[in-house]
């Protein structure tokens, strides 16, 4: 294996022979000078320590071991990198020594970057491998409680634009060019330890070269070849999503320029498959962990539904699984949020089956492994899919749980996804098409007031069908008192956009429309039962008045969008049946619209947007009731009602309300940038402590060097 490398160079088995600390008897006198006394209680003796571990304690004690050995930087770096060692020596230092030992840690620095263009990968490994302890090292110095600058430290303020533009044009170099794996993989680490250096992105001034040298071609090349996106795609997507948010709101970002303008199609599904590669990850890990033997009984079920009553809510493996999908998550949306063109992607089936790695590899690690002992079920992720029918499934996981802060970001972030995407045309006219159908298993939350059968793929059916169904599953689940406004009100928010783009295109899609009247009923019936206990912490006024819209919609449009007349004789149905519950809210905007109170404006809001479906309940109880008195009934069916409905229409007057179809654009600044600024940091903080940049071995190494030569 070392034939390819010999070729180069016939003295470098010697001098790696030399270098290496090998405990045979030949070496015995250079492992005297390598020997330090360490006392036992067992008594004396002699620890051995390897010759890199020494020159490390030279180094950082502002000596200069090159001295007198010309070929001392090509000998280093045919040594194993001891980076536990280098780390320890910087942490030992205090400010005043870390700025007197400057010359050389420059030195180190500019040595390990002219190493990165020899001819031996070896040492461009080893180089690579000290650059990411010495800038992971310096940076963790500079997040303590001294203040001096990172780039003054490493490298020289006169000479940083110079070391950066090499650092970086090697870096494209290695990752666009015929390099073995583990060094496109070490390259990456690399970059990941230079923008996850501060908990801000947007204060590591060291990216302020990445965007001037900008490696966005080398990350999207990586996601076009799939090969390459197998092995490296979810640090490729991962580094881009990073870039993308420095400064974004602050000046000119180059990769937030370049990736809305991106149009390759490669690269584009390529980003896709990543993130439904993750996300497909997180739904089997689910699926395993929830699936029980066919003969497990009632008391296990029981058994396990309290055992995760008290399953701590920040610290458990759940949490974990969450927050490492945090990083594709934001991924998804800068894609959705400022690339028309990937839009194409969601509904793109995916077929390539080298699956990108997913951050399971080094955010997942302590998930348990799934009981092979219980009976397959039937594979959905089998079946044709693509990053929507994946995204529907992994929202209907995450949101049954908003107990914790982590848990509550992840959904609201799916959220903010689902808002983007039903606000463009071409994706709503994705999920409307009838010859796109797709089985999506929606898991929906266990509850004391219904049961709920195993879980079951959703028949074929438009996914815009199926996203009604997530939310109106969130709809029903989420009713407590500690209520989730914000989520609500982004949970209906996308319920409208969806009905406006149906309203503006005529579709009428074939829909179970009463589940969603249903829901919203029920969810205004919530808020008034819990109206003294939350109308002290929150405007619940504003959900209900954005509730109450959505019937105007139907009210005032439906004939537009609802699948037949039949509906819309429902809709009334609906309406007049469960009366009480908008004279209650009637009765509640109006109480607080007379008075002073924090929240008078938007209850006098509400009892305006309530005058059509009064006029409705008004115009037919009691044609209703008369009819009822000349049949002698007291108890008709749906039918004899939803025929008294029909023959009244013409006598029923109604109020046009104005902007029912309109509503507010998102924007990301400035409601929404402090969430994102912590969500990153949040990615940012996750990414920094799972970097392994010292796991490659020389023996693989070598073997993928000669592979290639």
């Amino acid at each position: 294996m070392y034939n390819s490398i010999l070729r180069h160079d016939p003295n470098l088995s010697q001098r790696i022979e030399a270098t290496l600390f090998l405990p045979t008897s030949v070496f015995q006198p250079k492992l005297a000078i390598m020997t330090t006394r360490k006392r036992s209680g067992s008594g004396s003796k002699r620890q051995l320590k390897e010759k890199v571990v020494q020159i490390y304690e030279s180094f950082f004690k502002g000596e200069d071991p090159s001295l007198g050995n010309p070929n001392f930087w090509e000998e280093l770096f045919l040594l194993k990198p001891k980076v536990s060692s280098l780390e320890a020596e910087i942490q030992k230092l205090n400010g005043e020594q870390l700025v007197a030992l400057k010359e050389n840690i420059n030195t180190l620095f500019k040595h390990c970057i002219v190493t990165l263009g020899h001819e031996h990968h070896i040492r461009v490994v080893y180089a690579l491998q000290t650059l990411c302890a010495l800038i992971h090292s310096i940076y963790k110095k500079t997040s303590a409680e001294f203040g001096f600058d990172v780039i003054n430290i490493l490298m020289g303020f006169d000479v940083s634009d110079e070391m950066m533009q090499m650092l970086l044009d090697h870096c494209s170099n290695f990752l666009t060019g015929e390099y073995p794996t583990s060094l496109k993989a070490l390259c990456l680490k690399l970059l990941l330890v230079l923008v996850t250096g501060t908990d801000n992105v947007s204060q590591n001034t060291l990216l302020e070269y990445l965007m001037v040298n900008i490696i966005f071609e080398a990350l999207i090349q990586l996601l076009n070849e799939p090969a390459n996106r197998a092995q490296h795609g979810h640090d490729a997507v991962l580094l881009l999503t990073l870039l993308v948010n420095y400064r974004k709101h602050e000046s000119t970002n180059p990769y937030i320029v370049k990736l809305s303008i991106l149009d390759d199609e490669l690269a584009l599904n390529g980003y896709g498959q990543v993130i439904t590669s993750c996300l497909t990850d997180f739904c089997r890990q689910f699926m395993a962990q929830h699936m029980e033997p066919q003969s497990a009984s009632w008391l296990s079920s029981l058994t396990n539904m309290v055992g995760n009553m008290f399953v701590s809510e920040e610290g458990g493996v759940r949490t974990q699984q969450i927050r490492a999908n945090n990083a594709v998550l934001v991924a998804l949306y800068e894609a959705v949020h400022l690339n028309r063109n990937f839009i194409t992607t969601l509904a793109h089936t995916q077929t390539d089956t080298s699956a990108p790695p997913s951050p399971s590899n080094t955010l997942n690690s302590s998930q348990p492994t799934p009981d092979l002992s219980v009976p397959p079920i039937v594979d959905i992720f089998a079946q044709p899919s693509n990053l929507l029918v994946t995204f529907f499934q992994y929202c209907s996981i995450v949101m049954q749980d908003t107990k914790s802060e982590a848990s509550v970001n992840n959904v609201k972030l799916c959220f903010l996804i689902l808002t983007c995407i039903s606000e463009d045309q071409y994706a709503n006219s994705l999920m409307h098409d009838v010859s796109l159908v797709f089985k999506v298993q929606l898991h929906r939350l266990p509850m004391r007031h219904r049961k709920v059968a195993p879980d079951k793929a959703s028949p074929s059916q438009p996914l815009a069908s199926t996203l009604l169904d997530l939310l109106v599953e969130f709809i029903m689940s989420h009713m407590m008192k500690k209520l989730p406004m914000e989520l609500y009100l982004h949970c209906v928010g996308v319920i409208h956009r969806v009905l406006c783009y149906q309203k503006r295109c005529r579709v009428r899609l074939n829909y179970q429309w009463k589940e969603l009247w249903t829901a919203l009923i029920t969810l205004l019936k919530f808020l008034l039962a819990n109206e003294n206990h939350l109308a002290k912490k929150m405007n619940i006024f504003h959900l209900a008045l954005q509730v109450v819209n959505i019937f105007n919609l139907f009210i005032t449009y439906g004939d537009t969008f609802l699948p037949s007349p039949g509906s819309y004789d429902e809709l009334y149905y609906e309406l007049i049946r469960m009366h009480q519950v908008f004279d209650n809210l009637y009765s509640m905007a109006l109480r607080y619209s007379t008075n002073d109170g924090e929240f008078k404006d938007n209850a006098l809001r509400l009892t305006n947007s309530l005058i059509n479906i009064r006029a409705i309940i008004n115009h037919f109880s009691p044609k209703i009731e008369a009819w009822l008195a000349s049949q002698g009934l007291s108890t008709p069916s749906e039918d004899q009602i939803l025929d008294v409905v029909r023959k009244n229409y013409d006598s029923l007057t109604l109020k046009l309300q104005d902007s029912l179809d309109q509503y507010e654009r998102y924007t990301e600044k400035p409601r929404h940038a402090a969430f994102f600024t912590a969500m990153v940091r949040s990615v940012v903080n996750d990414t920094r402590q799972n970097i392994d940049f010292a796991s490659l071995e020389l023996q693989t190494i070598l073997q993928e060097f000669s592979s290639i030569s």
